[in-house]
């Protein structure tokens, strides 16, 4: 790949394993991003501390620079290196991860990330993973790894190597193929701010579990500024108009059930709203593929999980 350009490249499709890993953390040495798996949804991972590697990203997703992204360390301690961690922080950080929870926290005075990678910010949004593909690149490339999701910027994020090949095949240079991610939706977003836990994106960590976890009160995100990943207005689009909360499905729509209402596509017959957040974007994937000219998408409880859902829907529909 010419360096910086956006020429197109064969990209590598690898199974998981240990000759996967070698070849991508080789790839990531040379600063470029490669397609990674997590237990949320597929990243797409470079050498945080590389700017022209982080540029990379940008490049291949065509996403805003004022968008930060993501980085992903192998555990707290790796953390602690990069971000100041208070007690609730901390306290966050032993409960929920390895997992789907990223934390907002200012950067260090020596932080090594590239500013491009924090969007200039002051602050880093910094996660453990927990999915054994990405934590087996960050060890084999003993690199923090900015990843954000492996899609072009906008569009439908992936949970399977082929959502990734969908957008980004002959931009990026490898795809590692480990299956279906278990969560199916972007990790949670939240920082503490007086005194509270603000949630600054709804995920799987839910605004129960964080106030169960630090004791403090858990609130929406005020103000419209862009302090984390994920919080642009129209964000997921499929690329055709979403009618959302649908009780029924007109001839032209791909129907996204859920429950009792029944479409093209189920996102849980049972009203499971854990099965739901995992079929999500591989609905709105069939949903854009279909010939179908409009999707419509059943009604989705609030509570719990469905917040994250709703949250991706209403950026899908704008």
């Amino acid at each position: 790949m010419t360096q910086g350009s956006n020429d197109s490249v064969k990209t590598l499709v690898r199974p998981y394993g240990a000759q996967a890993i070698a070849r991508a953390a080789a790839l990531v040495a040379t600063g470029q991003p490669v397609a990674v798996p997590t237990e949320t949804v597929y990243g797409l991972a470079a050498d945080a501390r590389n700017a022209d590697a982080v540029a990379r990203i940008y490049t291949a997703k065509g996403r805003p620079d004022f968008n930060p992204l993501i980085v992903h360390v192998p555990d707290l301690a790796a953390a602690k290196a990069l971000g100041v961690f208070g007690d609730v922080e901390s306290a966050l950080a032993v409960r929920f991860w390895p997992g789907p929870l990223t934390l907002v926290v200012p950067r260090t005075a020596d932080c090594p990330v590239a500013s491009i990678a924090t969007a200039g910010l002051d602050t880093i949004a910094i996660r453990v993973p927990g999915h054994r593909a990405m934590q087996a690149l960050l060890a084999e490339s003993g690199a923090p790894l900015a990843a954000p999701s492996a899609n072009a910027s906008g569009r439908v994020s992936p949970t399977t190597a082929a959502h990734v090949l969908a957008s980004l095949d002959g931009r990026i240079a490898m795809v590692i193929d480990d299956g279906a991610c278990l969560a199916g939706v972007e990790s949670t977003i939240a920082r503490v701010k007086d005194g509270a836990v603000e949630v600054l994106r709804p995920g799987p960590v839910t605004a129960e579990m964080l106030a169960e976890a630090s004791g403090l009160s858990v609130t929406g995100v005020k103000g419209s500024d862009i302090v984390a990943p994920g919080m642009l207005a129209s964000h997921y689009a499929p690329g055709k108009p979403v009618r959302l909360g649908a009780r029924a499905f007109a001839v032209d729509e791909f129907g996204i059930g859920f429950g009792a209402v029944v479409g093209d596509y189920s996102l849980s017959a049972v009203g499971d709203l854990t099965e739901a957040a995992a079929r999500l974007f591989d609905a709105l994937h069939a949903g854009a593929a279909s010939v179908k000219a409009q999707i419509a998408v059943a009604a989705i409880p609030a509570e719990g999980l469905g917040a994250a859902i709703n949250d991706r829907l209403s950026r899908a529909a704008v």
